[in-house]
């Protein structure tokens, strides 16, 4: 499934900074970034719950917000794309 991930993180100080590149490092890890604080990653349950989970223990819930958007499977009906940036499905293959 399609899942979109945001954040904003405090970063007014050094440990803001420090939590806002562990926040992005975690999310590279599951999907595409498509601005700079959104992700979108195609995920199943139990990936869903492991970037959740390491997220939470990063995150200052009383400084940073996190969002999480499950666009669901019939995710190609829900996104329109305008703009500079290449667009790409998160299942289609990819070439290194």
């Amino acid at each position: 499934m399609l899942v979109l991930i945001t954040y904003d993180v405090n970063t007014e100080t050094k440990s803001g900074k420090t939590r806002l590149r562990k926040v992005a490092k975690i999310c590279v890890n599951y999907g595409q970034r498509v601005q700079n604080s959104v992700f979108e990653c195609s995920l199943d349950p139990v990936q869903l719950h492991n970037v959740r989970e390491s997220l939470l223990k990063v995150i200052d819930e009383e400084k940073d917000s996190l969002r999480f958007y499950n666009l669901g499977n019939n995710y190609k009906n829900k996104i329109e794309h305008y703009g500079s940036k290449d667009t790409y499905l998160p299942d289609d293959p990819m070439i290194f």
